[in-house]
């Protein structure tokens, strides 16, 4: 059943588009970020030999590199000044969330409202600098010991290092824009842009793996269509929600008595949304990038790290399920919680039925939240890990073909389009307003 809200939003045409001023301006200002970061996915890294490097590439498009190049958008491919993307930022979030939810002090600055969360989001771009910074010199050392670099030696590291870090702080400086001057959440959009901006290559990439037979044609029909009913069961599941009946008393306003309404608590299915999956990403590539600095010259165990961490792997397997469940769990419990929804409702008067308002009400969301989870968490784990139990079995299918690349595009553009379903339903609330207002202007 759609709320009233979605019934008019499915009415609006494109002269309501057309209308509304300022969701152009927002989209052709997210337009033109997003075009300024795919230039920058070809600028490459000053030092760089680029033929050299491509054959490497070539060879590692399964393992390290191929995983890092879904999110950078192709720029670990061309090794861009983007390479190492917006993943710092997401790992330097899951680590501040974490320590705020162990750390007393950090709790009661989360606490202090609008200015405890500017003074998070400060720690978080501190940090966001330290791993920016390890990553980038491990990267560095590794094109090092490869063999690509033209002038190797300390300036070599120490400009790439700082090169890569830049990027990476101007893409979340980017983000921040687009979020706030432009339409849908930034950081998402930068991911998403890089991963669309790719898709159309291994799509055709994994038919030429066909042609030449390097995958049977049963394997390609395969893909193709998992790749098609992920994307609708994805649909399916974002669009789904528990809604709980809140009742709402009779209340006298001034010398009238209005009558009690019902209302709904909507509660989405996955209510972690795409988060858990990225969060996961980010996590496993941090320590595969430390592992992966010595290149062919490193330590037997940390190529056997590399190596076992490999998509497709059994260990990188495990560990990725296993990321996405924690994190769904952990990031469900920071963006709902409980007592804070019960405290709410009970201010405002309502109840839901058979539970007292207060902590009762309370451990009633905190059953329903645990039990979404639940489902949340096996879906998450089930549409990213199904592309890679075939990868095990068929490696020549590209990385960019999985579950987790499909569920964050489909996620942000479920987002983005109900934002702007919601800034066309507001410019029609408020021409319409203004109607009413001209023409109570006329009869008096």
């Amino acid at each position: 059943m759609t709320s009233a809200a979605e019934q008019f939003a499915s009415n609006l045409s494109l002269s309501s588009l057309a209308k509304a001023e300022e969701l152009k301006k927002r989209l052709l200002f997210a337009l033109g970020a997003l075009i300024v970061y795919r230039l920058g996915t070809f600028i490459p890294l000053p030092g760089i030999d680029a033929a050299a490097f491509a054959r490497n590439f070539q060879s590692q498009t399964g393992g390290l590199l191929g995983t890092l190049n879904i999110f950078a958008g192709g720029a670990v491919e061309r090794m861009a000044i983007f390479a190492l993307n917006i993943m710092p930022y997401i790992s330097a979030s899951i680590i501040m969330t974490l320590m705020t939810a162990v750390i007393p002090s950090l709790e009661a600055i989360k606490k202090e409202g609008e200015q405890g969360r500017r003074q998070i989001n400060q720690y978080t771009r501190y940090l966001t600098v330290a791993l920016a910074t390890v990553q980038g010199f491990f990267i560095a050392t590794n094109l090092q010991s490869q063999g690509v670099v033209l002038n190797p030696g300390p300036y070599f590291l120490f400009t790439t290092t700082v090169t890569l870090v830049g990027g990476v702080m101007f893409l979340l400086w980017l983000g921040e824009q687009i979020t706030s001057r432009g339409i849908g959440n930034g950081v998402s959009l930068i991911i998403f842009a890089g991963i669309v901006a790719e898709l159309p290559r291994a799509a055709a990439g994994l038919l030429d793996q066909g042609r030449a037979g390097g995958l049977p044609p049963a394997i390609v029909v395969l893909v193709l269509a998992l790749s098609i009913a992920l994307i609708a069961f994805v649909v399916f599941i974002e669009r789904s929600q528990r809604r709980l009946l809140v009742q709402y008393p009779r209340r006298q306003v001034g010398n009238r008595m209005t009558q009690g309404e019902k209302s709904h608590l909507p509660m989405k299915l996955n209510i972690s949304g795409v988060i858990p999956p990225i969060f996961a990403s980010s996590i496993l590539l941090l320590p595969i990038t430390i592992a992966s600095a010595g290149g062919e010259g490193a330590p037997e165990f940390l190529q056997s790290i590399s190596l076992m961490f490999s998509p497709g792997k059994p260990a990188y397997i495990l560990t990725y399920g296993f990321g996405i469940v924690l994190f769904a769990f952990v990031y469900t419990s920071v963006v709902f919680n409980t007592e804070d929804v019960a405290d709410n409702l009970k201010k405002q008067g309502g109840f839901i039925q058979g539970y007292r308002p207060g902590p009762r009400t309370a451990e009633y969301l905190d059953y329903m939240v645990t039990r979404l989870t639940v489902i949340g968490a096996a879906y998450l784990t089930f549409v990213c890990l199904l592309p890679e139990f075939l990868r095990m079995n068929y490696p020549a299918i590209p990385v960019y073909i999985g579950g987790t690349s499909l569920l964050i595009v489909v996620s942000v553009t479920l987002d983005t389009v109900g934002q702007i379903q919601g800034h066309l339903v507001a410019q029609q609330y408020e021409s319409l307003i203004k109607k009413s207002k001209l023409r109570g202007g006329r009869k008096r």
